[in-house]
């Protein structure tokens, strides 16, 4: 075996061998695949090899694209034969809301490109004439669905990286990957041990084993899944060309044609993990007893729904296991505290992900950048709370789940509460409706008295719609509190503090007792965080930014931190918050303080350590809402008598506790972007409007060059606030923007702004196009819209209540 070599991929399935292509094809052809039995022999033999684009992020739809066009690229590269079936195929709509879905899923696909259709059932009986059209609405068609033979695509990449000068070695198992002294990797295997700089995990099934031989326990988990295949069919023998493919999701099954028969697969509500601890070694192509009964509702429905099918005859039943992560999305790019290690793994649609999967990687390895926002299948999005009976939890539900409809307000229950606050059962007495963030519970409304509080899922207005306007006008009227536990919080010290934030952040380190906002770039100059940064002292700093990406903005950290006089410490569970905000936000702080709280000693983007009732306490006066507000820090023990000494001081101000959806709603109709919607790594702080927060004069930082010609060119596109002409729907996000009859744009947020009594959307449109006059509409769960720019804030337009 060839030794050393600087990159070593761990895994002969269809994603490592996509990965092993990829890479070769960027140029790093000094690469090995190690298997330890033949290609394909864990998930990827019995697979289905069902591919599609859509997806519900619109992200991974491109790359699901790009995968399903490379297919013709390497067999025409390798000579192998990748057994395409193009056939396009139907999404099935049986109920008013799943019409509603595919709506939004039609809509998404314009700004992306895709060809997608809606139809009716007449059109789709015609298309699919196995179905009974008594039990559907209407249907999605999407010509670019369809299958592959999984051993022929697999074996396609093998065969295409070996052409570029690539190795693979198979009956070969990794026994051990330990780190070198000096960096790189010892892969030791049964034949001898291998010398990397770089080591990529795509161990499918033993992706999870591959992690603890380095210190990770990978939040993944194998699941059962069967499908099985018909008999032929009368309706197939006499049938010229090729049966489209159908997703029924009232009967949570697909099927597509097998020769002559029709191959049916379903996810169960009652899924069963494989092998949940610890998966053998020794399996390998090899498949696990059938169970029929734990599928018979399925298939009794998907008999119902399809008549020919019940009366074939089953000729094969596949029960194999594929792994999963506990949102469905793969889990990639490199690992925090491990230089040179890379996650390729939990691709549980592989034939639909893993070029692009494959290609994000090898970019990301290669040149430093995925090439592509990859945020929704970055490995950081979990971090060490996601433990095995948290994974166990969350991939049962989401199997189960997976035709179903996730609502954009639903909050699914499994692995929760698992991280909770002092507050959690405080605020549970008070009504709260819950969501999680990065596994932490945090208030998202309180239902009033005689409300139970539960939210009623819906792509529409929920029973939270009025609730939700009572926080916003308790705040903007009076006085409101919401926790803001759930951001993230980090301490910089050490007297090269400064130096180093002026070099990983756009904006210049504030003096001491100052806040500035900064974006952070990446070197091509686009957007990776959003943060607040406050310095306590000349060598001691606070930085606030987004809770999600906690994970996320610590890799980076790590990988750019200065080599001496700087440290760098998470606050995580250690700082807790309460923001209080509204006209009266500033009598209630001075009622328990001794600081004097005036506007002329403590204005706006101050920042300041002093006691609060007892309590000692951060404060900054900054807040969310774009009201008069402050944000107050404590240590995670006085968190509760923080919360009693505010309630007990602001009773008589009418103190309003609001919850995340107000707060969402009061950001918007300040025009506010956040991190992951408006401010993503596709992103420019040009183009975002982030230019003011971006200090090009002091220096070289991380970025200059690419933000400061975007600047001087000038952005194609940008991001705007529209107050939009609704009909009681708003807007959940990636709705396309037309201008005339083209998509010219998409939403990136948005929602009812309560105080100001407008439905408001945040997208990016053309630069010709971010003015007031121009012709624009939003498509809405397929209605289209009139949609109006506005170019200053709804509400306190002058930001006399935020600074005065």
């Amino acid at each position: 075996m060839k030794s050393p070599v600087r990159v070593a991929v761990i895994g002969g399935g269809v994603v490592g061998c996509s990965v092993l292509y990829h890479l070769a094809k960027a140029g790093w052809t000094d690469a090995v695949l190690i298997e330890k039995d033949e290609l394909t022999c864990g998930s990827t033999w019995h697979a289905a090899g069902g591919m599609h684009t859509l997806n519900s992020d619109p992200n991974v739809a491109k790359l699901q694209s790009y995968t399903i066009n490379l297919y013709k690229e390497i067999e025409a590269i390798s000579g192998q034969s990748c057994g395409i079936h193009l056939t396009g195929g139907v999404m099935l709509a049986g109920t008013p809301e799943r019409m509603d879905y595919l709506r939004a899923m039609h809509a998404k696909g314009r700004y992306l490109g895709m060809q997608t259709e809606l139809i009716s059932i007449d059109e789709a009986a015609r298309r699919f004439p196995l179905m009974d059209k008594r039990h559907f609405i209407g249907a999605l068609f999407d010509p670019m669905e369809g299958h592959v033979d999984p051993y022929g695509v697999t074996h396609a990449y093998a065969k295409a990286a070996r052409q570029l000068g690539a190795e693979v070695y198979r009956q070969t198992r990794v026994t051990d990957v330990t780190p070198r002294p000096q960096g790189g990797w010892d892969i030791v295997t049964d034949a001898g041990t291998i010398q990397a700089e770089h080591v990529v995990n795509a161990g499918g099934l033993w992706a999870r084993e591959l992690g603890r031989m380095v210190g990770l326990e990978l939040p993944v988990l194998a699941m059962e899944h069967m499908y099985l295949i018909t008999e032929d069919l009368p309706e197939l023998v006499e049938r010229d060309g090729e049966l489209i493919h159908a997703i029924d999701f009232e009967g949570e099954t697909y099927m597509r044609q097998e020769r002559k028969g029709m191959l049916l697969g379903t996810y169960e509500k009652a899924g069963v993990p494989w092998s949940p601890r610890s998966a053998p070694w020794e399996f390998s192509r090899a498949l696990l007893p059938p169970d029929l009964d734990r599928i018979a509702h399925n298939l009794e429905v998907g008999f119902a729904h399809f008549p020919p099918i019940e009366r074939a005859g089953i000729k094969q039943i596949v029960n194999g296991p594929f792994t999963f992560a506990p949102d469905g999305n793969p889990l990639i790019g490199p690992v925090r505290g491990l230089p040179g290690y890379w996650l390729a793994c939990g691709v549980m649609a592989g034939f639909s992900q893993g070029g692009g999967v494959g290609l994000a990687l090898a970019n990301w390895m290669t040149d430093g950048d995925p090439g592509f926002d990859v945020w929704a299948m970055d490995a950081s999005r979990y971090g060490s709370w996601a433990g095995l009976a948290y994974t166990n939890a969350k991939v049962r539900e989401n199997y189960g789940r997976r035709f179903q409809i996730r609502f954009p307000n639903e909050e699914l229950p499994a692995g929760r509460p698992l991280r909770t606050t002092p507050l959690y059962d405080r605020l549970k007495g008070e009504r709260a409706v819950f969501g999680d963030s990065w596994g932490l519970e945090h208030a998202l409304w309180f239902a009033p008295e005689g409300m139970e509080p539960v939210e009623t899922v819906t792509f529409k207005r929920s029973n939270a719609h009025g609730p939700v306007g009572e926080e916003c006008r308790g705040v903007r009227e009076a006085v409101g509190m919401i926790e803001i536990s759930n951001f993230a919080k980090y301490e910089i010290t050490g007297p090269g503090a400064e130096a180093w934030l002026a070099r990983v952040l756009a904006n210049s380190p504030p003096r001491q007792g100052r806040i500035v906002l900064s974006p952070m770039l990446n070197p091509r100059g686009r957007l990776i965080g959003d943060f607040t940064l406050a310095q306590a002292d000349p060598e001691r700093f606070f930085l606030f930014g987004s809770g999600v990406a906690e994970d996320y903005h610590l890799r980076w950290f790590a990988d750019h931190m200065a080599d001496e006089g700087v440290t760098l410490c998470s606050l995580g569970t250690d700082l807790y918050g309460l923001s209080i905000a509204g006209p009266q936000a500033r009598t209630l702080l001075q009622r328990v303080t001794a600081e004097d709280m005036s506007n002329e000693a403590f204005p706006f983007l101050t920042f300041r350590e002093m006691e609060v009732g007892l309590i000692p306490a951060k404060v900054g006066r900054i807040s969310f809402t774009g009201d008069l507000g402050y944000e107050i820090w404590v240590r995670n023990d006085y968190l509760l008598a923080l919360y009693n000494t505010l309630r007990a001081a602001g009773a008589d101000l009418g103190l309003k506790l609001f919850g995340g959806r107000a707060l969402n709603s009061l950001r918007l109709e300040k025009g506010f972007g956040t991190w992951a919607r408006e401010y993503r790594p596709i992103y420019g702080p040009a183009e975002a409007g982030l230019t003011r927060f971006v200090d090009f004069a002091k220096g070289d930082f991380i970025g200059r060059d690419a933000a400061l010609k975007d600047r001087d060119q000038g952005p194609q596109r940008r991001l705007v606030t529209m107050t939009v002409d609704d009909a009681g729907v708003d807007v959940m996000g990636d709705e396309p923007i037309w201008s005339g009859d083209s998509v010219v744009g998409w939403v990136t947020s948005g929602g009812y702004a309560h105080f100001v009594g407008r439905s408001i959307a945040l997208g990016y449109v053309p630069a010709d196009l971010a003015v007031p006059d121009a012709p624009l509409t939003i498509e809405i769960l397929g209605d289209r819209r009139p949609a109006t720019v506005v170019t200053r804030p709804l509400f306190d337009p002058e930001a006399r209540r935020m600074r005065g």
